[in-house]
């Protein structure tokens, strides 16, 4: 083959025969045309020494696209150095234990990208030497994974966390060791002269006591865990959607699952909201890999989950479930919120397209989930609220759903969310298409997905509404005595809404087929830090100012009790929840219930008549007297506990309350 001096290859002189070549062929010679589709890529070699370098040139270097307005930020007038020093400096300060008094030596970045950390390294000097003692682990530095993305944090799970993998949605899924949901007892509340009088305790308390002491010894070994890692993630994030009571918090961890989790559950800053972030409100400190010392004072486990209001922090050692982050700081929220006169509520919450908001409350199987999801209305939030003056807000950034026996067609908005960013825990997958079972439960019954909200095709961003029009308490009464829905008085709220109340059948592992009450106040017992009057109270209070309808739903069973009765068919109660949204159901005629007191309607367009007094629907009416005074009795027994409690100067409310419940 001939080639010119150009090295352009031509057939003949002018695209014809240049003459036979070899074995009598022709002769081909290139030629370069300027406007020809096969071009010249060359370009100057990649300035890299190493793969290092090159991987470095691969990455493009973030930096905060949102303007910096005005000059009241804490760092608008500081330059990128001294505005990242600073944040170093209170994640140090974060740190920081008994015997090294401006934490550890921090740096941002990846150990295994030494290239970088050597570059940055030179922020952690403005940090000082131990003041105290001197330790092995203050000659290190302490690299700080800050606000990662979630691909950076898939990246990091994967590489380093065993238990991760991609499922074929995209998700991660991950594994939260021996616990695999939350562990109420080893949950402990520090008392002090303040809490002491503030707080709930006692009888039918969630809240656990412990001392000052105990707690800075079980903060000291968190601490001392995390900065002998080579590495930790630190989230910088928001609760509360009303931009007026927002609360800054700091969740340092030593695992990417636990970061990506909260960046899901957590409000995201904008870059500009980060850069003035400043000093936290609250910080918790997740060590959950390493155990307590069981022979710390009121430690009863290996396992300790640690809050401390007037410091502001939490702790946590011995477990490596998430929920307890999540469930942990709505207990602070439960505490903080109301000293604003701000009401914490533990409900799902939806809005119409007029700008009707209802409220659902619910235990586990009453159908929250189900009912607050509504294609026709947005929804604020499925699980954490805010009650203030200025209408309701969401407290998260996302949800946390439940997957077992989860499909497509049952819930379609949950199926869809669970995709790349997405944490999924404890669910089981085939090993080679990596497509989830979620009607597996070999790890645990308790599977489940933290996605963002705006994950959620009719998520209302931002997640607030104005006040609530109507109030929803579901019960699923397994007794089969409540009707489908009551409509009731600020009275009647406030006392089944410190019961609440739901009935489900028992396992069979036992062979017990009757059904079993449950009772948690205000619809979250295990969250809330005042008595449940003081939710009920302020419930009652933002309903008479704003004009709120209280109902009873009962999604459970009619005719009879489980195993004679039936469970009332969904399309019913969404008829229900239809009337109640409309405001139709407001108009209609009401009767009354006896033993309960509740006024029940007539009719509702859609819904049988008959079911919807409980006693029409019972073949045996002696049976149904006698299951409804055993109900009212479990009610009454359970309501004992509150009733030496006093709102006010006086028990005139206490009062109005008891009067409210069932009467026999």
């Amino acid at each position: 083959m001939a080639t010119n001096m150009n090295g352009d290859m031509k057939l003949g002189a002018k695209g014809g025969s240049a003459g036979p070549g070899r074995n009598g062929l022709a002769k081909i010679q290139t030629h370069k045309k300027s406007n020809s589709v096969c071009h010249d890529d060359s370009s100057p070699p990649v300035k890299a020494q190493t793969i290092d370098e090159l991987h470095s040139l691969q990455r493009k270097k973030s930096a905060p696209t949102t303007p910096i307005k005005g000059i009241q930020g804490a760092f608008t007038t500081m330059s990128e150095e001294e505005r990242q020093k600073q944040q170093l400096q209170s994640i140090s300060a974060s740190l920081a234990s008994l015997t090294r008094e401006t934490g550890p030596k921090v740096v941002k970045g990846d150990p295994a990208r030494k290239s970088e950390s050597i570059q940055l390294s030179h922020v952690s000097h403005v940090h000082h030497a131990p003041t105290i003692s001197v330790s092995d682990s203050s000659l290190k530095f302490t690299h700080i994974l800050y606000n990662l993305s979630p691909a950076e944090l898939y990246e990091q799970a994967i590489k380093y966390e065993k238990g991760s993998f991609i499922t074929s949605g995209g998700a991660l899924a991950t594994l939260s060791g021996a616990k695999t949901g939350r562990t109420p007892k080893d949950k402990r509340v520090i008392k002090d002269e303040t809490t002491e009088d503030e707080l709930w305790w006692g009888k039918g308390s969630p809240n656990i006591e412990m001392d000052e002491h105990t707690f800075m010894v079980n903060r000291e070994r968190a601490v001392d865990y995390l900065n002998s890692l080579d590495k930790v993630f630190v989230n910088d994030q928001f609760l509360n959607w009303d931009p007026e009571n927002r609360i800054k918090v700091r969740i340092v961890s030593a695992r990417a699952y636990h970061s990506l989790f909260m960046h899901n559950m957590c409000i995201r800053p904008t870059p500009e909201e980060l850069e003035e972030f400043g000093t936290p409100d609250f910080t918790i400190y997740n060590a959950g890999q390493f155990p307590c010392n069981r022979y710390t004072h009121y430690m009863t486990s290996s396992t300790s989950i640690d809050i401390n209001l007037a410091r502001r922090e939490m702790v946590i050692l011995g477990t490596q479930y998430a929920g307890e982050m999540k469930k942990g700081l709505f207990s602070v929220m439960h505490y903080l919120m109301p000293n604003r006169q701000i009401l914490s509520l533990h409900s799902g919450c939806n809005m119409g397209k007029d700008g009707d908001v209802a409220l659902f409350f619910g235990l586990s199987g009453t159908g929250k989930t189900t009912l607050s999801t509504d294609h026709n209305r947005y929804l604020i939030g499925d699980d954490e609220h805010c009650w203030g003056d200025n209408g309701v807000s969401n407290i998260e950034g996302g949800c946390y759903a439940k997957c077992i026996d989860l499909s497509k067609e049952k819930e379609p908005d949950i199926w869809n969310a669970i995709k790349f960013g997405t944490v999924l825990e404890n669910v089981v997958f085939d090993e080679h298409t990596r497509e989830v079972d979620y009607a597996d439960k070999s790890v645990t019954e308790n599977t489940r997905a933290a996605y963002p909200i705006e994950y959620i095709p009719n998520a209302k961003i931002p997640c607030i509404g104005p006040h609530p029009k109507n109030v929803i308490l579901l019960a699923c009464d397994a007794f089969g005595v409540l009707p489908p829905v009551s409509k009731l008085s600020l009275a009647q709220t406030m006392y089944h809404f410190i019961s609440g109340y739901t009935a489900l059948v028992a396992g069979t592992e036992d062979g017990i087929k009757e059904p079993q009450a449950t009772f948690s106040a205000c619809f979250g017992a295990a969250f809330i830090m005042l008595h449940p009057t003081k939710y009920a109270a302020m419930l009652a209070a933002k309903m008479q100012k704003h004009g709120a309808t209280g109902w009873l739903v009962n999604t459970g069973w009619s005719g009879g009790s489980y195993g004679c009765g039936s469970r009332i068919k969904l399309a019913y109660t969404r008829k229900i929840i239809d009337a109640i949204h409309s405001g139709s159901l407001l108009k209609a005629n009401y009767g009354k219930t006896k033993v309960f007191g509740l006024e029940i309607p007539t009719e509702i367009d859609g819904v049988p008549s008959e079911i919807l007094d409980p006693v029409n629907t019972w073949s045996d009416e002696a049976a149904y007297q006698e299951t409804l005074l055993k109900l009212a009795g479990l009610f009454r027994n359970n309501f004992e506990v509150f009733v030496n409690h006093k709102i006010g100067k006086d028990d005139k409310l206490t009062r109005e309350i008891l009067a409210a419940g069932p009467m026999y």
